[in-house]
């Protein structure tokens, strides 16, 4: 589970719900490059909710972990569905069946995984979904329809580059066959130049409303501040807001142009979205659709050197029946230009999952691959959806109802949760009140053994009460590296199953009696009674 992409939606659990949390450098006040309109209005809506629920006695234990985890995801989920009736709507147009393509899309371990968590990058799916929608309307008798929908067009747009500026590169092909459709359709230029200010106008509105949103929260700082402006308080607003106007996106594309910036964040070959990324997101998917493209281009510059050679216009340079290349061109055009970029993540590409279901299940291309399909998404959704950093969050559900039973309640104890080889934990769901400075987490990313061994002896060296409690969190292919630091634990939990991929293990283990502790997350508790050797 990619547990990081958690801090982005659970950040306003400290504003709304008062509670410990971590913030990405990405919503510091010191550089805001995240629009706080779309965590707002998600995982903001449902805490909340909890919040509320809580306030009105009708819910008196559910602010828990499991409930702020599984809150927005619920949520998150039931936008998916949108991703579906796109499907269902576009597939006719693209001449594809409906239920064909829903099934295809169901059954990607993509939808199943990545758009029922909350990334800002399912976000951008299911606008990229609702912008091909709106751009790709036809009249019940397979006329084009005269465009209308210019104002909405524009909105998305805008929320979407709000939302991530790369969403441009999905847009740049929706909007170009969207203004080609205008212009075909369209006899008078006051009526194309009608449908365009509609859109700026629309889009000039949306960005303002973002980026006053955006200036609240940042010269506010926090959510209380934007929920409970007063009308008293509105020209101290106004007034922060001319000595301030923060514009998330231009931040964010000012941090992501500077290759400086992205080599701290991992810096991978500009064929990797092309030759990994996709197919380890789509599989034959991707190889399919490379190989049409491949076939199309060749068939285009065929029919290029006829028209050249023979000095006039040939009418098939696009044939239809082979295959629609606008699909392609939304399919490959924004894997293009999400390539320019030296830091490239398989997530970046999973809204291009809707033009590729559409043209794979046109004409039945993916046919005869559906037992390969089938397979490849059942490993997926197994890899990503269960293993991969799969026990982080069981974990901190453990140490959450640890550190919040009777008997803690009582008298509360000091904890000190390591951290080592994982994911960064979310401090939300412990669930620990700001007030409270009784949990303590070190977080040690990916130390090298020597600094890991000293952090763990200095917890061992400076027990300091009688009810400290230090736990050690590390994957099962990192247990060995512990028992070298001369240290000693009294209690240990595992927790299966868990894959480091920084820390993969050998295959030597996962076929022998120890495999399960391989593929774990141990809770190590240390000995107070025993020092260091």
């Amino acid at each position: 589970m990619y547990v990081w992409f958690f801090f982005f939606f659970s950040s306003f659990i400290g504003d709304i719900l008062n509670l410990q949390v971590y913030y990405p450098w990405e919503f510091l006040s010191s550089s805001p490059c995240r629009t706080v309109v779309f965590p707002l209005m998600t995982s903001g809506v449902t805490y909340w909710v909890i919040k509320s629920l809580k306030q009105l006695g009708m819910c008196s234990s559910c602010i828990n972990s499991y409930t702020l985890l599984v809150s927005p995801r619920l949520l998150f989920t039931i936008f998916s569905f949108i991703l579906d009736y796109c499907v269902y709507r576009l597939a006719p147009f693209w001449e594809a069946d409906p239920w064909k393509a829903l099934v295809l899309l169901a059954g990607s371990y993509v939808t199943l995984v990545f758009y029922t968590r909350t990334f800002t990058n399912t976000l951008e799916g299911l606008l990229f979904a609702l912008l091909m929608l709106l751009v790709s309307s036809r009249k019940s008798d397979s006329s084009l329809v005269e465009p209308t929908s210019s104002p909405l067009i524009g909105i998305i747009t805008t929320a979407g580059f709000f939302n991530r500026p790369t969403f441009l590169a999905f847009a740049l092909m929706p909007l170009l066959y969207w203004a080609g459709l205008i212009v075909d359709s369209q006899k008078s230029i006051k009526t194309v130049i009608n449908h365009l200010l509609k859109l700026v106008l629309c889009a000039c509105f949306t960005a303002v409303v973002f980026v006053t949103a955006d200036t609240f929260y940042f010269t506010s700082i926090g959510l209380d501040s934007l929920y409970s402006i007063k009308k008293s308080s509105l020209f101290d607003v106004i007034g922060q807001l001319n000595e301030k106007v923060i514009v998330t996106p231009f931040n964010f594309l000012s941090y992501n142009l500077n290759p400086r910036n992205l080599a701290l964040h991992g810096s991978h070959p500009r064929v990797t979205h092309f030759t990994v990324n996709g197919i380890m997101l789509f599989g034959i998917l991707h190889i399919l659709a490379i190989g049409a493209g491949f076939k199309m281009l060749k068939k285009y510059i065929h029919q290029l050197i006829w028209v050249k050679s023979h000095y006039h216009r040939s009418s098939g340079l696009l044939v239809h029946s082979e295959g629609n290349p606008t699909l392609l061109l939304f399919y490959f055009v924004p894997l293009a230009f999400l390539s320019l970029f030296s830091h490239q993540e398989p997530r970046f590409l999973i809204p291009l999952i809707l033009p590729l279901v559409l043209f794979s299940t046109s004409q039945n291309r993916a046919a005869k691959w559906k037992h390969i399909i089938i397979i490849f998404n059942i490993l997926g959704a197994l890899l990503f959806g269960c293993l991969h950093q799969g026990g982080l969050i069981p974990c901190l559900l453990h140490l959450e109802q640890l550190m919040h039973s009777p008997d803690s309640s009582n008298q509360p104890s000091h904890y000190r949760l390591v951290f080592a080889h994982t994911y960064m934990p979310p401090r939300s769901l412990l669930n620990i009140k700001k007030r409270d400075t009784h949990v303590e987490v070190i977080d040690m990313a990916g130390s090298e053994e020597e600094t890991l061994c000293q952090t763990v002896e200095q917890q061992v060296n400076n027990f300091i009460c009688n009810d400290c409690h230090v736990f050690v969190i590390i994957p099962g292919t990192v247990r060995a590296t512990i028992t070298k630091c001369g240290v000693s634990f009294k209690n240990e939990t595992l927790i299966f199953p868990h894959l480091s991929m920084e820390d993969p293990p050998q295959l030597s283990f996962l076929f022998s009696g120890n495999w399960r502790s391989q593929l774990g997350l141990y809770i190590l508790q240390l000995d107070r009674d025993q020092q260091s050797l």
